[in-house]
């Protein structure tokens, strides 16, 4: 025979947690902030390459090994932020 308490958790699979929408709320005004001021960092990178550079491949190549690896690290943490844990 078995008990109520352990018949009900077989019934009812226990429902994953999910986040609360104040703080998914909280969270996308966080990542939207950040990206604003990313790409503002961006630019100024940007000119900073731009400033005393000859041809087009003394600005782009250094720009996009600096600034490649950080959108990388800034789109990986904003998405793994605002993704529902399961």
């Amino acid at each position: 025979m078995k008990t109520e308490k352990s018949s009900h958790v077989y019934r009812n699979p226990r429902v994953p947690p999910t986040i609360p929408f104040e703080m998914n709320r909280k969270a996308l005004g966080a990542v939207g902030i950040a990206f604003a001021v990313l790409m503002y960092g961006t630019v100024m990178v940007f000119m900073a390459f731009d400033r005393n550079s000859h041809s087009a491949s003394d600005t782009i190549r250094p720009f996009i090994i600096t600034m490649g690896p950080v959108w990388v690290l800034a789109i990986w943490s904003g998405v793994s932020l605002l993704r529902r844990h399961r």
